[in-house]
């Protein structure tokens, strides 16, 4: 699913040439509103578009310093803005209905109501004039994206591809997380089943009721905040030891689709947690909170545990917790391999490189310079700007060796962790398209933590006697590693590419809504089986059958899809 090395030489070679282009044609808009602007940067005029992205992020300064020298590369800059206080569909919702849009934006789940609405610019017959994005993606991922909105492409998914080879040191999906403390005081014991799970954390918490400052510890909690509902909703398809397709599990021998929500394991799931939160183990505000709450909670090392993704979390509380020293106390979190019972192989970690052809960065039609904006995209693909964008500026953010091998020093980890150094000095443009994997000169990492020397040279001691004591170098070895399971892997990309009047879309909207009412009931239920009993009812009554019915359809035609590729890698390869 990697681009081929040759198409990648070709791209950089023809970013340098698209990047000169640019240079003489650069400053040619005018345009006002939303559309891209030219400002005046020294000497040279600027483009300057605006983003929208639908997930919480934080703003960089204006005069971020890695932002100016991306700038002065490719005479663009983007200003980026984020999620606050809504969700991603009554955020886009305001959008549509005011017709006014910034030039790039990633919907999240409410990508297809932009796409509905007119609101993307179809890029099919812009792609080819930008190599670096053309040779972004493979021709089976293209078709794959196209496939999904009708033979037209509308945006560009920003973490699907991984260059060279996947590097395996952070697990960035989802998982059970407990903090080291809690292991390192019951001297790392294997911890492989929910059960097992929640003993020790309840055992912990009885036996440590406070932090060492008199804090009170939070033993469990979760998130029901909109979208974020996936921290309470889908275990049961991962402790039945399926990998992560989103509502459904997808038998991989015979390709048949399980509704888990109505599974044995998913009630053993609901009842164990409302058994802990009469116990006082889950936290009482665990089914009503924000998720800005739900971040402020964790950055204080109160919690001991949750399931959540790594990339929803990490990168706002692993920095406040190492500024606050809390890594020391070992309030960080590792992921365990948790499944229902003992003897099933857990599948948390699979979704390396995925296609995710349900969203990405679109550009919108209130862009004045379509191209412009293209080629701002294009031009971040370059080698030297992705290394600026993942490693920042050599000889201040990492040094070189003889080898050409990166590395850092503590104080530069430091800073790297520091919340004013990045918005003054880090520019990642996160949410554009990015490598995961190795960087471009195949020899280092994508980013720092992906590299295995940086990533363990950077770990708190407690982080380190952990992973020595389960025998893991990394993340992943904590849990394993798994390959994507068949072709029409991950099946969630599915959901959001339905109509809005279709059917299984009805379905799984008034499942989503019914999940959103009963399970916080369920959890927190005084008699669970009645409670569990009226969610069933409810449940059914959503039809669910109009989904899955569609689910197992997509499966069938990503699986068709699929063999024309097989059969061409096979004869290539003869």
């Amino acid at each position: 699913m990697r681009p081929a090395k040759r198409l990648l030489a070709l791209a950089v070679a023809a970013s340098l040439m698209v990047t000169s282009m640019s240079a003489c044609g650069a400053g040619g808009s005018d345009s006002t509103g939303s559309g891209a602007k030219t400002g005046s940067t020294g000497t040279s005029s600027v483009k300057q578009f605006k983003a929208f992205f639908t997930v919480a992020g934080t703003e960089i300064n204006d005069d971020n310093e890695v932002q100016q020298k991306i700038t002065d590369l490719i005479g663009a800059k983007c200003k980026e803005t984020w999620l606050t206080g809504q969700s991603d569909t009554e955020a886009v919702g305001t959008m549509i209905a005011g017709g006014e849009y910034p030039d790039f934006i990633e919907g999240g789940g409410a990508t297809n109501a932009l796409v509905e609405a007119g609101a993307l610019i179809e890029l099919d017959n812009y792609i080819d004039k930008y190599p670096n994005i053309k040779n972004y993606f493979t021709q089976q991922q293209w078709d794959q994206l196209k496939a999904a909105h009708g033979g037209h492409i509308y945006y560009l998914p920003q973490f699907s591809v991984t260059h060279d080879k996947k590097t395996n040191t952070i697990h960035n999906d989802e998982a059970f997380w407990i903090q080291t403390r809690v292991l390192k005081w019951a001297n790392y014991p294997k911890v492989t089943t929910m059960d097992q799970y929640f003993d020790l954390i309840e055992r912990y918490l009885k036996a440590n009721p406070t932090m060492k400052d008199g804090t009170k510890n939070i033993g469990y909690t979760t998130l029901t905040d909109g979208g974020k509902i996936f921290c309470l909703n889908n275990a049961p398809m991962f402790l039945d030891g399926y990998p992560n397709d989103g509502s459904c599990i997808v038998d991989p021998k015979t390709q048949k689709v399980i509704d888990y929500n109505t599974s044995d394991t998913a009630k053993l799931y609901f009842k164990k947690l409302n058994g802990e939160y009469k116990k006082g183990v889950v936290d009482p505000e665990a089914f009503t909170q924000k998720y800005d709450q739900y971040i402020s909670k964790l950055s204080t090392g109160r919690v001991l545990g949750m399931i959540d993704q790594y990339w929803d979390f990490s990168s706002n509380v692993n920095a406040s917790l190492k500024t606050q020293k809390l890594d020391e106390q070992g309030c960080e979190y590792v992921p365990l391999p948790i499944t229902i019972k003992e003897g099933i192989h857990n599948q948390w970690h699979t979704t390396y490189s995925v296609m995710n052809v349900s969203s990405g960065v679109g550009i919108t039609t209130s862009c004045q310079d379509v191209d412009g904006a293209l080629k701002f995209i294009n031009d971040l693909l370059s080698p030297e700007v992705v290394t600026l964008r993942n490693w920042g500026v050599k000889g201040v953010d990492y040094n070189e060796d003889a080898n050409g091998m990166f590395t850092r020093t503590q104080a530069m980890r430091n800073k790297a962790n520091d919340t004013k150094y990045k918005a003054s000095h880090l520019c990642s443009y996160s949410y554009f398209p990015n490598y995961g994997g190795m960087l471009l000169d195949n020899k280092n990492a994508a980013t720092p933590d992906e590299q295995i020397s940086e990533f363990q040279s950077g770990l708190s001691q407690n982080m380190k006697d952990t992973l020595k004591a389960y025998g893991a170098k990394t993340f992943v070895d904590m849990i394993g590693d798994n390959d994507a399971p068949g072709a029409w892997y991950p099946l969630w990309t599915f959901a959001n590419t339905l109509a809005s009047d279709d059917p299984a879309k009805t379905a799984s909207a008034k499942i989503d809504d019914t999940q959103h009412q009963y399970l916080p009931k369920i959890c927190m239920a005084s008699d669970f089986d009645s409670a569990w009993n009226s969610y069933m009812t409810a449940y059914k009554a959503c039809k669910p059958e109009n989904y899955f019915n569609a689910a197992q359809k997509e499966v069938t035609s990503r699986v068709n899809a699929a063999k024309k590729y097989e059969t061409s890698s096979s004869a290539s390869s003869k």
